[in-house]
């Protein structure tokens, strides 16, 4: 790919140390972190983003404690933001949710990230303790707040994709109603019950597509299915959870126990 002919990143003070680019922000506290273009570790585009998560599995989309581990540190900065998806990582996360190959969603110490399809069972497992959102309901071991969400998706309604400022209507929360909407849906994906189907405009009445696009949130069995999605609760969650470490132990041998546990939320 000739870098001449893709459209230039604004300046944004780039550095180069030691074959890793450092991005800091306007106030100099935010650093961003990556390869650069010749690098052997660069994905240059998002079906090269596509291929390397589902090698590994499951990937963070920004640094974290576990060198290298994320989208951020195998892309360059430069193109961050640029808004051009053919090489922007921050376009990549649309274009990924949307094809619906692989979860997308905050599902890695609350923070944003990506699960392919072959390893989403195991977190489900894990990460649910083996309970659909209605028994985790019925044993007393979820809010209200959740429930009111969850219930846009109840089982008539498994199919739903839903904008999330409808949901956070649609839910009672808001001016008057219940409040840490953005909390609660943290949560919810960090239990695997939520991820983001997809980034679009809203429509007025009109039909007409306006403003930045939106997430659309749905449920993991709206993109493959009751019976894929839970098909590890015939093991121990203790047992998905060991395997989810061990994978993570032999693509990334460098990084620690306290590591993974943290970037995992385990």
């Amino acid at each position: 790919m000739n870098l001449k002919n893709e459209p230039q990143p604004p300046s944004l003070g780039l550095i180069f140390e030691k074959g890793k680019y450092s991005m800091p922000n306007e106030n100099r506290t935010w650093i961003m972190y990556g390869v650069a273009w010749e690098d052997p570790e660069c994905l240059h585009t998002v079906d090269d983003a596509i291929a390397y998560i589902s090698e590994v599995g499951f990937l963070p989309l920004f640094k974290n404690d576990i060198p290298s581990f994320s989208l951020e540190e195998r892309t360059v900065p430069e193109y961050w933001w640029c808004g051009d998806p053919k090489v922007d990582p921050w376009e990549w996360r649309e274009i990924i949710a949307s094809r619906g190959e692989i979860a997308y969603g905050k599902f890695f110490d609350k923070k944003a990230g990506f699960i392919s399809k072959e390893w989403l069972p195991y977190f489900v497992n894990y990460r649910r303790d083996g309970y659909d959102f209605d028994a985790l309901w019925e044993d007393g071991k979820a809010s209200m707040r959740q429930k009111k969400i969850m219930d846009l998706f109840a089982e008539e309604h498994i199919d739903e994709e839903i904008f999330s400022n409808e949901m956070k209507k649609n839910a009672g929360f808001g001016k008057g109603g219940e409040k840490g909407f953005d909390g609660v849906m943290t949560n919810l994906q960090m239990l695997t019950y939520l991820c983001v189907r997809d980034f679009r405009q809203r429509r007025n009445k009109k039909g007409e597509a306006y403003g930045w696009p939106v997430a659309v949130y749905c449920t993991p069995e709206h993109l493959w299915g009751y019976e894929y999605v839970t098909s590890a609760y015939k093991e121990a969650p203790k047992e998905s959870a060991k395997r989810i470490i061990d994978h993570v132990m032999e693509i990334y041998p460098i990084a620690t126990s306290n590591q993974i546990k943290k970037v995992l939320s385990m």
